[in-house]
């Protein structure tokens, strides 16, 4: 059964194998500081290394980079074959509970179309990862019911924190086997069912409790957008759960960001979705002698679903309340109570055709398998995203936001066309006026670009990234003391921000402060030594200080990471030639002129020190070969004169140093070479 799972799940996500980084991707994939074993141990040891504490989560992806780099496929194909894992475990789970059809329900959870965001998405590997270790605790933890069995409780006990450590929503695991028990038995027993589940209590909100921090300290759930009073959170919850059941019952018009709607507790008609919600529970309640299985599903799903509904703050509710990838675990007791209710209907129906069972898979599942395979293709990459969310809402400015910073590089003009719509759809989105300030300094629009930072901080005093762009725009402006001090701001909001650090460095390194640039460059390289161009400017700040041999150090590192960095060559050979090691120097000015041979500069130096070496001849070609690009250049034609005459060709010389002086007549030099020259002529 597994294998058919696998095989029409991977069928219906076929669009979505080589999808590639989508919004907040880059804050789970692993990080370029996390990636050694010494990051591993940081991802375990450190709550705060990364995004959320979700270490065994992070473990994966770090093993994935380990082994696959940025590909993204084998992400896309883990996150698949988790997925039908999960559905798998869920019919084996339906199974053992006696529920008619499990493997419809299955089939279904494999192949609605509200779980594409938790399966195309890379970053909700968190959802199928911890969706197999949640399943597999909760089938350990009923095999323990039934046989007492300590070997089964710590089972379900270690996997249960195994789906903690991936992602804490699980935490409503051993609540959600008491409504399991409940609907069994019709009553929740203190010592068989209640006392041994109490572990898993406190871990959960253990792991819960840490969570809720993270989102608040570490992700940013707080502020302005994030104050609800208790009306506002029962108003939000109600709401959420009304449309996590009509998506689940009609799949339509699905997004990925949908409408954030205005709470508004005066409005009397906001108040009948939770009334609503209260009055179907009571219903369900009223029926329970009949059947305990729909109050129990509602039940699963509301309490599965109680993290995201508003009683706490997550980071997601500063664009929407709801998101499918929200309800990946929740749909379970739905789905479970619609396949289990069809074949109980079956059942009661003794007239009906053995093939029943498959006609009403076929009918089901098709359109499921349809429907996720075109959804699917919106996650193909984040320009078809974004773009098929606009279509879908056209005010949705968390997406031309997005979609604006793909566009930034290529067409920063297009890019403002939508950081503009979005700003018009919330002209409170400090993330907005940040990249706006980006695409004007782009245009080179720099006052407007500090202005558009300035706005973002405006907003949101503590935010890293707009503090480091108001420097950037600064920085253009020449006005170098405000420029570091908005560095130095976004490092201590970001202490470990690589580009924030590079950034003062470079200022500090511009108003003279070399030494301390030094520092910053070296923390910088600490945190990912991967960076050449940063080898490159630590290097020239190593020369400054007066640390040639540092430098030289610095310079070759760039090479190691950048063969073709010129500049690198020019440094080192004007290190050597100042040392007196006239080889090394040709070498490196050799290989400058090889990577820019258009370059008169890289000419002029491999020719100078050719002649300092007494090679006159070649650096007669050298000097040849900058004439010819820079005729226009007065030490050329000097230097050249002087190969020239060297080499005994007098009359040749005489000419170059006429040039010379004829493009520079204040040059002593070159007016006294001419005269030597044309002296010797004429004795010749």
């Amino acid at each position: 059964m597994f294998a058919a799972l696998l095989a029409v799940t991977l069928a219906a996500y076929q669009p979505a194998w080589h999808g590639g980084v989508l919004w907040d991707d880059e804050a789970h994939l692993t990080r370029p500081e996390l990636r050694s074993v010494d990051g591993l141990a940081r991802i375990w040891a450190e709550p705060g290394a990364t995004q959320q504490y979700y270490p065994l989560l992070h473990s994966t992806f770090w093993a994935l980079h380990r082994v696959f780099g940025g590909h993204t496929l084998p992400y896309h194909l883990l996150n698949i074959g988790l997925h039908a894992l999960s559905a798998f475990l869920f019919g084996l789970m339906l199974r053992r509970l006696a529920v008619p059809w499990p493997w419809l329900a299955a089939f279904v959870f494999a192949l609605h179309p509200v779980h594409v965001e938790s399966v195309a998405w890379i970053t909700e590997l968190k959802n199928t990862q911890s969706g197999v270790f949640f399943l597999a605790a909760a089938l350990a933890y009923l095999r323990f019911d039934r046989s007492r069995s300590t070997a089964s409780w710590l089972l379900a006990f270690s996997l249960f924190v195994a789906a903690l450590l991936s992602k804490s929503v699980t935490a409503t695991l051993p609540a959600l086997l008491l409504v399991v028990f409940w609907w069994q038995r019709g009553r929740v027993d203190l010592r068989r069912d209640v006392l041994p589940l109490l572990p898993f209590f406190a871990a959960g909100a253990a792991f819960g409790s840490l969570t809720v921090w993270a989102e608040r300290a570490l992700i940013g759930a707080r502020g302005p957008g994030f104050e609800f009073t208790v009306v506002d959170r029962a108003l939000i919850a109600g709401r959420a759960v009304w449309f996590y059941l009509g998506k689940l019952a009609w799949p339509a018009n699905l997004m990925f960001i949908y409408p954030r709607w205005t709470i508004d507790p005066p409005a009397w008609w906001q108040h009948l979705y939770p009334l609503a919600l209260l009055a179907l529970l009571g219903g369900l309640w009223a029926l329970r002698h009949r059947t305990r299985a729909p109050l129990a599903a509602l039940l699963f799903f509301g309490i599965a679903l109680s993290p995201a509904l508003g009683f706490v703050n997550v980071y997601p509710f500063r664009f929407s309340f709801v998101a499918d990838h929200f309800q990946y675990l929740a749909s379970l007791g739905i789905i479970a109570l619609f396949s289990g209710g069809l074949g109980w209907l079956a059942a009661r129906s003794p007239s009906a055709p053995r093939w029943t069972p498959l006609a009403a898979a076929a009918i089901i599942l098709l359109p499921l398998a349809l429907l996720t395979h075109a959804q699917s293709r919106d996650y193909a990459g984040a320009d078809r995203l974004y773009r098929a969310t606009i279509a879908r809402d056209p005010q949705s400015w968390m997406a031309h936001n997005n979609l604006a910073v793909l566009m930034l590089q290529q067409s920063p003009e297009q890019a403002l066309a939508h950081l503009d719509q979005a700003l018009r759809a919330n002209s409170g989105y400090p993330e907005a006026h940040n990249n706006k300030g980006l695409a004007l300094q782009l245009l080179e629009r720099f006052e407007e670009a500090a202005a558009a930072h300035a706005e973002a901080l405006r907003l949101e005093p503590t935010f890293p990234e707009a503090h480091n762009n108001l420097g950037t725009a600064l920085q253009k402006l020449n006005r170098l003391a405000e420029a570091e001090a908005a560095y130095r701001e976004a490092l201590r909001l970001r202490p470990g921000s690589v580009q924030a650090r590079v950034n003062l460095a470079n200022v500090l390194l511009e108003t003279g402060a070399a030494g301390e640039a030094v520092a910053h460059y070296r923390d910088a390289l600490a945190i990912d030594p991967g960076l050449a161009d940063v080898h490159f400017t630590l290097g020239v700040a190593l020369e400054r200080v007066g640390r040639p041999g540092d430098a030289a150090a610095a310079y070759n590192a760039t090479l190691r990471l950048q063969p073709s960095a010129a500049d690198a060559h020019t440094r080192l050979g004007a290190i050597a030639e100042e040392a007196g090691r006239l080889d090394e120097a040709i070498s490196h000015f050799e290989a400058w002129a090889r990577l820019e041979p258009d370059s008169p500069a890289a000419w002029l130096a491999l020719g100078n020190t050719r002649y300092r070496a007494g090679d006159v001849a070649r650096a007669a070609d050298a000097y040849a070969a900058a004439v010819g690009l820079a005729p226009g250049s007065p030490d050329a034609r000097n230097n050249y004169g002087a190969a020239l005459e060297r080499l005994g060709r007098i009359s040749d010389a005489a000419a170059q140093y006429a040039e010379a002086v004829r493009l520079a007549p204040g040059s002593a030099g070159a007016r006294a070479n001419l005269a030597r020259a044309r002296e010797k002529r004429g004795r010749d």
